[in-house]
């Protein structure tokens, strides 16, 4: 089948980091034929760095990848179009789906929840004669579309966590050292409300050393210059490391190194997960608290009856870096954290079996529209 999805760069990395990966996942593994169209190809770059932010049409790997740009080229339609969170598609584009001689599949793929409601509303049809939109939601639990995950995720994220010198060595090149006895590494990708100092200021008085990995040009690695650490510099037994801004593989590397991860967004969010290791998330700030609702409907699902024992300090540290409780709860939420960290790491490692069950969404995404096409 061939594909068509759109993505309009609207939160920097977030959107067109789900695309890219549901691009990348259709061809490699469903033998879909797609044009990835994007508006922003300069920051799509950060994450595909092949890319040449010049190019109208070109090929990374096995999918094209085109400018959107206005006004919208003359072009055919796919079999398939993807309209993504919502980005409306081109109005001409539109209508050349109403003339053609078979309606294509079209899906408006929606921002990934935990709610309750996602269920009731996955895959719904919206009738817009002569046309159809589905609206796709991607989840975790059955009856939605599931999470992005390559079908050789878990066995690539085993061989590596299992492998203790290639860590090492990927790290080196990097220019992380290797880390000394009983310290914590931890990845940082945040946005720039979240209470950097006072995490910091949390590490520092902690017994436990901590190094945190930042990457360039992104709120964290503000921080840490900020803090003094962009150096090599050290503040107690706290010490940061700022390292490139890194493609999706790479990125995923960092993660199954590390032994805490902070995140943020959607895309960060669920390989986060996938690294089977203790995460924190950041979700995308929005008015009158709305996100406190994401955020706690996705604990209620992860944690499940664990949220009295042995997460209930993950669950203080979750608020408070997301603005919902005072700062000054970050450093207790910590040391409860490090106090029960064997329990939040089962958890962490059990979860991803329970995504696994559900199938990837692009799987799950390609049959729903094979018996729609």
């Amino acid at each position: 089948m061939r594909w068509d999805i759109f993505c309009t760069v609207v939160d920097n990395l977030g959107d067109i980091g789900v695309c890219w990966r549901l691009g990348r996942h259709l061809a490699a593994e469903e033998g879909a034929e797609v044009r990835l169209w994007v508006d922003d190809l300069v920051t799509f770059r950060r994450l595909a760095p092949a890319l040449d932010p010049a190019l109208e049409s070109q090929w990374l790997g096995d999918l094209e990848v085109r400018h959107w740009t206005r006004p919208f080229p003359e072009t055919g339609v796919a079999d398939v179009v993807v309209e993504t969170f919502g980005c409306d598609l081109p109005a001409s584009y539109i209508e050349t789906m109403k003339a053609g001689p078979r309606a294509p599949v079209w899906i408006n793929l929606e921002y990934l929840s935990a709610e309750s409601w996602v269920n009731r509303y996955h895959a719904l049809p919206s009738p817009q004669p002569p046309l159809t939109k589905y609206f796709y939601f991607p989840g975790f639990v059955q009856g939605t579309g599931g999470v992005l995950m390559e079908k050789n995720l878990r066995q690539r994220r085993d061989a590596f966590q299992a492998d203790a010198a290639e860590q090492a060595r990927f790290l080196e090149s990097l220019g992380v050292q290797a880390r000394g006895p009983d310290e914590l590494l931890v990845s940082m990708f945040c946005y720039p409300q979240a209470p950097t100092p006072a995490l910091f200021d949390a590490w520092e008085a902690a017994g436990q050393p901590v190094r945190v990995i930042a990457f360039a040009d992104t709120p964290t690695a503000q921080a840490l210059v900020a803090a003094g650490l962009a150096s090599g510099g050290r503040r107690g037994r706290f010490s940061g490391r700022i390292v490139p801004f890194l493609s999706q593989d790479d990125y995923d590397r960092v993660l199954w190194s590390c032994d805490w991860n902070f995140v943020r967004g959607e895309d960060s969010f669920v390989r986060a997960q996938w690294a089977a290791r203790p995460f924190v998330w950041q979700a995308y700030p929005q008015q009158g608290d709305a996100h406190r609702i994401k955020m706690q409907s996705f604990l209620a699902r992860y944690l499940g009856a664990s949220v009295m024992g042995s997460s209930a300090g993950l669950v203080d540290l979750w608020a408070a870096w997301n603005g919902l409780l005072p700062e000054a709860r970050i450093a207790p939420a910590w040391a409860v954290c490090m106090a029960t960290r064997n329990g939040i790491g089962g958890i962490a490692r059990q979860w991803p079996v329970q995504l696994e069950a559900l199938g990837g969404l692009a799987g799950n995404l390609a049959r729903f529209c094979s018996d729609r096409v």
